[in-house]
């Protein structure tokens, strides 16, 4: 608890002296029961971003709902050249022509029992989540997990990405995600903690 989340008042004793009494305004006791809220949803924050876009909005969903954050890295970093879209023959361009891709993605040290929630970002490529994802999600037992997806996208919206995960993986209990690519860091950490809570 910081100085800001408390009011100090004084109450006369019986010699005479002034005794502060700390009290906690009603504002600030909101503030802790939203905390308490978010402590006690234990969640992961796992992420793949090409560019750094995705993984700055991972970053304050992280920090918003105190969760562990993780990214999802290909074994191959793409360069520049694999993700111009404008390529048909580009790598990234190949993997999404071919619903049946699986690009290899490095192991991670996670055990995903471990958590109630698990916020899965990503930038939106041809209308839907990077191939990457979807070895993510094969490579961890998510059957009957909450997943809130997110996404950057330079044009697209978001839902017809989750359409298609939850159409794939029909065994998770997908939400209906957020398009993320205006929202400020408050709107970002107001959007996570809200989701916490319903």
């Amino acid at each position: 608890m910081t100085i800001t989340d408390v009011q100090t008042f004084y109450r006369t004793s019986a010699d005479g002296g002034d005794n502060p009494v700390v009290m906690r305004t009603k504002k600030n006791k909101e503030k802790e029961m939203d905390n308490d809220k978010n402590a006690a949803a234990k969640v992961l924050v796992a992420y793949f971003s090409a560019t750094g876009t995705t993984a700055r909005k991972a970053e304050l969903i992280a920090g918003a709902t105190r969760g562990k954050i993780a990214e999802i890295m290909p074994e191959e970093t793409y360069s520049s050249a694999d993700l111009d879209w404008n390529n048909p023959r580009s790598r990234s361009s190949s993997e999404m022509k071919n619903p049946a891709s699986r690009p290899a993605i490095k192991k991670e040290d996670i055990d995903i029992n471990g958590y109630d929630v698990v916020f899965l970002g990503y930038p939106i490529w041809w209308d839907e989540a990077p191939r990457a994802v979807n070895t993510f999600i094969e490579s961890h037992s998510l059957k009957g997990k909450r997943v809130v997806p997110f996404a950057t996208s330079g044009g697209s919206t978001i839902a017809n990405s989750v359409r298609t995960l939850k159409r794939t993986y029909p065994e998770i209990r997908w939400n209906d995600g957020k398009l993320l690519n205006n929202a400020d860091a408050a709107d970002v950490e107001a959007w996570a903690k809200s989701v916490l809570h319903n």
